[in-house]
């Protein structure tokens, strides 16, 4: 039981730079880096004899939710309250001289029969006895006998000071001087070296991989969302694909493999182009967040964007190469995979429903091209999928495989993450089979302009109240309704264009309404209001409309928050 305490891990506020101190004074520990959820069974349900433990203790451990774990891309709670004499026994320090080992030594040490070491910057450390405890399962056996830093580098959670502290307990030596250069050269690359650069007007939800969303103010400025600007949600670093060697892979109930070359998917189809919004699960958690505790990153209102993607139908491409009725019979979904890659080397991956796939009504695209332009890197380059009216986390980037399958893709993102839960579900509770795998998002809008905390001006003696609506499915914003005064008076916005003074385009055909509508309304003040409360939502073509509280919808996971929207403004 000894070393049981060096699970405990507290949770740090990580958020952007850009954030103000009082943000960073109110905000609440929030997951920096996260790609997935693991529950606190250790995996997919799984009793574990370290959580076993640590639910005998009663309430004293409380988990919370602090980062990436290295192997899975999950978001583990494994926080626990330390008492004052646990945490002078964790600062203690060894003082007398340590054995020196040579790396060959250090290798002998790869299994948990031999005893499990690793290196990390010079040190030799035992981590035998950690090995059923740590979060990410035994993917940490993956180092043994080796060094820590090239798998610690893809997650920046594991260079907080807490984890060094539980790796500093298991110190048994150093590693000699000559074996210590030949480390630093071989790990001298950073996986997140080769990434692009990023416009500097992003706020940063987290560097390494990088999250990252507009300003709010400027999202909604252009109905097509510059590719600089529109929001980047990554897994894993980009991975560097060379055009002229891209291939495609197409497999499943089609028969054999098709292999495709970039040059011959964009020769031998079609080119179509969709105008298409795409939004993370995660958009505005931070609201959910404040309601009550989440996991996850802190999106504000702009994990959305809006972009025109051009590219060959998938629909095109699987008829072409012998999808027919015989394949209808047995096919039920359709599997992508990524070319980015975790550090077992296991893709990113997320399937569709077959009937969304093959629609002639779906618009589902093997895009190579956003805004005109080439796909940029942290967009997919060089083929990405886009399946409008369908939740972000489905339209895979750096597209390697299609699978054609009878079964939904087995993915971490499509079986242990994306998924909505009821209010009462929690870490100990969450059972993932129990709820299905997210895909069409529900009606969404947001206040842009004005920000919260902003002060107008009572000389105006009117507010100008700008911002967006989607509704995933293809289902069309048909109204938005907005509120000075927390909704107990309401006013109906009017749709813009990209264009000043334009009106927006004509309705598209039913169920194809894949595009944002941003709306704008000037509201005079409420006489003698010093403060105000801007409130929207949103009514989509299906007379779906926003819950007017968090707390019914809220959830573990912080997804699909489509509350009203509500940003205070004080009256000067």
């Amino acid at each position: 039981m000894q070393h049981l305490r060096h699970c405990q891990v507290l949770t740090r506020v990580l958020l952007p730079s850009s954030h103000s101190a009082q943000q960073l004074k109110n905000n609440i520990p929030l997951a920096s880096a996260c790609s997935g959820l693991l529950s606190l069974r250790w995996g997919s349900g799984s009793s574990h004899q370290g959580h076993n433990y640590y639910s005998s203790r009663g309430p004293r451990f409380r988990y919370v939710l602090t980062g990436l774990v290295a192997g899975t891309g999950a978001v583990l709670a494994y926080g626990l309250h330390h008492n004052k004499a646990e945490q002078a026994a964790a600062s203690v320090t060894h003082t007398s001289s340590l054995p020196v080992y040579s790396q060959e030594e250090v290798t002998k040490h790869s299994s948990l029969d031999q005893g499990v070491w690793v290196t990390y910057k010079g040190s030799v450390y035992d981590i035998t006895d950690f090995v059923a405890k740590h979060p990410g399962g035994d993917k940490i056996l993956l180092a043994a006998g080796g060094a820590l830093e090239p798998f610690w580098a893809l997650y920046a959670i594991h260079g907080q000071d807490h984890v060094l502290e539980i790796l500093s307990e298991y110190k048994v030596g150093v590693l000699r001087p000559e074996d210590c250069k030949k480390q630093e050269i071989a790990n001298s690359t950073d996986p997140y070296s080769t990434d692009p650069p990023r416009h500097p007007a992003l706020i940063v939800n987290s560097l390494k991989p990088f999250n990252g969303e507009p300003p709010p103010a400027l999202l909604t400025d252009n109905y097509i969302t510059p590719s600089a600007l529109f929001f980047k949600r990554n897994h894993f670093p980009v991975p560097q694909v060379d055009p002229s060697k891209y291939r495609l892979q197409i497999e499943g109930l089609l028969g054999g493999t098709i292999s495709l070359t970039l040059e011959e998917l964009k020769s031998r189809f079609p080119k179509h182009t969709v105008t298409a919004t795409l939004q993370c699960a995660g958009n505005r958690r931070s609201d959910m967040h404040k309601a009550k505790q989440v996991k996850g990153l802190n999106w504000g209102v702009a994990a959305i964007s809006n972009a025109t993607w051009s590219g060959a139908r998938l629909r095109d491409v699987l008829y072409h190469y012998g999808f027919d009725t015989e394949v209808t019979a047995k096919a039920r979904h359709v599997q992508f995979e990524g070319l980015d890659l975790d550090v077992t080397g296991t893709s990113y991956g997320a399937s569709i429903p077959l009937n969304k796939a093959v629609s002639e009504e779906g618009d589902v695209l093997l895009a190579y091209e956003m805004n005109g332009e080439d796909l940029p890197k942290d967009h997919g380059y060089p083929v990405r999928v886009i399946v409008p009216g369908t939740v972000g986390a489905r339209n895979v980037k750096w597209l390697g495989k299609i699978i054609v399958s009878e079964e939904e893709s087995q993915s971490h993102w499509q079986q242990n993450d994306y998924k909505g839960f009821p209010p009462g579900t929690d870490w100990d509770t969450v059972d993932y089979k129990s709820a299905p795998a997210i895909q069409e998002l529900p009606v969404q809008s947001a206040i842009t302009q004005p920000a919260d905390g902003s002060i107008v001006d009572s000389n105006m003696e009117e507010v100008t109240v700008k911002g967006y609506a989607w509704s995933g499915g293809g289902r069309e914003v048909v109204r938005v309704d907005v509120s000075v005064d927390g909704g107990k008076t309401w006013h109906v916005a009017e749709f813009q264009n990209s264009e000043e003074g334009q009106k927006p385009e004509l309705s598209p055909p039913p169920g194809q309404a894949w595009a944002w509508k941003l709306w704008e309304i000037t509201i005079p003040f409420p006489e003698g209001a010093q403060e105000l409360e801007l409130v929207c939502k949103a009514v989509d073509s299906s007379y779906n409309s926003q819950p007017d509280t968090v707390l019914p919808i809220w959830n573990l996971r912080g997804v699909l928050n489509n509350s009203w929207h509500r940003v205070k403004v004080k009256v000067n």
